[in-house]
């Protein structure tokens, strides 16, 4: 079943191959979606909310928790995750009159995730669905909706409707900043994902494929992906990994690393850098394998090639977008199959 007819080479998996469409799905949806960002950015602009709500589970809440660094340091709009089992669950009723309320699915059929949707609309807010299935209960409910053209994605593991969801907050906010800067590195982003593919980052297979624990370090906008990194470890390679802040770290989590705890360090060129750089070196220092992808420097046991001179933004997303293969090999290297995890299901409803 992991071998091709040659048994020399690792099965393609639909989670291989659909992560590979990633750079197409993302042209594709730059272009379709073009004239609703704008729309809507010139809609936020002219009565801008208040503050932002964002609501998901799974790969989508990391795709949100992209939005959200994105929303705080470059629009300066305060963000909450709101957990959705305040409305399905606890029945109770946030206050969200005029705020900017952004839901991320991929199937848009969670009943949890509909409810909090609903009361957001009801309540005044400018409802948002980034939502790949456009026929979806979610996308009936929220006023405006985004879709992800990701097409269908049949493996368990979500992949290039993850990065369709990260393309889609950035466009977003892009247009509604109107940064020229950003919309202009904007159009590279197929590009930059088409050769984020085509990194190899199997030099860290052997390393990561023997541990059964390890954390997965981001920063500011980079964090998402060190969330979606860690739950794609968990759910494809049975591998337990946390997503840890560089800086919360060093309160204290980072004394469970070792010999058999490595830390896989993901990165990008911004203000964040230098503390990422320092603690890449006490890492060492400590005696800790590290991996490191991205912009920071060495020491470590790994060092991976990433796309570079690229806009800090679209770096995560490239990160996210060679992580795959590698994530893809170390599960099958595990005895795996990625594309239909223990107990998993592709839609999870939750309420």
């Amino acid at each position: 079943m992991m071998s091709d007819e040659n048994n020399s080479a690792p099965a393609m998996t639909a989670m291989l191959r659909e992560a590979r469409e990633a750079p197409q799905v993302v042209a594709r949806l730059l272009e379709s979606n073009a004239a609703l960002c704008r729309d809507l950015g010139e809609r936020l602009r002219s009565a801008p909310p208040p503050f932002a709500v964002t609501c998901a589970r799974g790969s989508s809440d990391n795709a949100a928790t992209f939005a959200k660094y994105l929303l705080e340091i470059h629009s300066g709009l305060v963000t909450a995750s709101v957990g959705p089992s305040v409305t399905s669950v606890y029945e109770a009723r946030p206050r969200m009159r005029d705020a900017l309320f952004l839901a991320v699915s991929q199937s848009g059929r969670s009943p949890d995730i509909l409810h909090l949707a609903n009361a957001g609309r009801e309540d005044g807010a400018l409802t948002v669905a980034l939502v790949n299935d456009t026929s979806s209960p979610l996308a009936s409910t929220c006023e405006i909706v985004l879709p992800l053209h990701a097409g269908p994605e049949k493996s368990v593991a979500a992949t290039k409707s993850f990065i369709a969801a990260l393309a889609a907050g950035l466009q977003l906010v892009a247009h509604w900043s109107q940064d020229e800067e950003l919309l202009k590195a904007l159009d590279t982003l197929p590009d930059v994902l088409a050769q984020a593919s085509a990194t190899d980052w199997s030099e860290a297979l052997p390393l990561l494929s023997q541990a059964d624990n390890l954390f997965v370090v981001g920063r500011g906008v980079g964090f998402a992906v060190a969330q979606e990194a860690a739950l794609k470890l968990k759910e494809t390679s049975g591998v337990h990994a946390e997503a840890m802040s560089s800086a919360e770290l060093m309160h204290g989590p980072w004394t469970l690393a070792g010999d058999h705890f490595p830390i896989l360090v993901l990165s990008q060129r911004d203000e964040t850098l230098s503390g990422v750089n320092d603690l890449v070196t006490k890492l060492k220092e400590q005696g800790v394998p590290v991996v490191v992808a991205g912009a920071a420097e060495g020491p470590a046991a790994v060092m991976l090639p990433s796309v570079e001179n690229t806009h800090p933004y679209l770096a995560p997303i490239a990160m996210i977008q060679s992580f795959y293969p590698l994530v893809n090999a170390i599960a099958l290297s595990r005895g795996r199959n990625p594309d239909n995890p223990p107990r998993l299901r592709k839609v999870t409803e939750t309420v």
